[in-house]
């Protein structure tokens, strides 16, 4: 956990010097905008690169190396409880060893301060630090998915790595999440829960953010 500590009055003012406005004007910046290209429309997503950096630096890596083109949107998972529609959709790699990367250490939104609310892109995982290239998105909060450091189960204690929101383009989040579901396919408790015709996704790529 990261300190902040404030300087007041003239201290302050004298401590500021062009060196070191220079370096803060060339310091990475905190966040970087991607484009989730689908047949169904665009979602546009701000990455935590600051607060999330190995997770970001993960999914920044498949979108450079184009290994997300063409993967698909597979799976809703639908709550009957709560602000509606609520759940979440998940895709990428679908675990294809042609384009998934070694597993990354995780990241508990108890340490980035992230949290799961409606538009946000979380990893998809088996236990904690198993994610490669699968990817949630909300339809509404969903804070059980959050990190709980007092919890006996390790992996409600891990909860999900949170790493970014979507800022434009929920409704196609929307219209993806009503799609039929084939009643058959999935295994286990995700039986049920895939879509009987999934949703490509085209390309995902870096892109400059719009002023919001």
């Amino acid at each position: 956990m990261f300190k902040r500590f404030a300087l007041a009055g003239p201290l302050a003012l004298a401590m500021v010097s062009p060196m070191s406005a220079s370096a803060q004007d060339t310091a990475a910046p905190a966040t970087q905008d991607v484009v989730i290209e689908t047949t169904m429309g665009n979602i546009t997503v701000t990455l935590e690169t600051a607060r999330a950096p190995v997770t970001t630096g993960n999914f920044l890596r498949y979108v450079d190396e184009d290994r997300f083109d063409g993967t698909v949107f597979y799976r809703a998972m639908r709550l009957d409880w709560g602000e509606q529609p609520n759940g979440l959709i998940q895709g990428g790699t679908r675990n294809d060893p042609e384009r998934i990367l070694d597993p990354i250490a995780h990241e508990p939104t108890s340490e980035t301060g992230l949290t799961h609310d409606t538009g946000t892109i979380s990893m998809a995982r088996f236990d904690p630090g198993t994610a490669t290239g699968d990817f949630t998105i909300l339809l509404a909060p969903l804070s059980s998915m959050d990190a709980d450091p007092a919890s006996d189960d390790p992996s409600l204690r891990a909860g999900f790595a949170a790493f970014g929101r979507v800022v434009d383009g929920m409704e196609v989040v929307r219209a993806i999440f009503s799609r039929p579901l084939d009643p058959e396919a999935g295994e286990g408790w995700m039986k049920g829960e895939m879509f009987a015709d999934p949703v490509e996704i085209v390309d995902i790529r870096r892109v400059t953010p719009a002023k919001r």
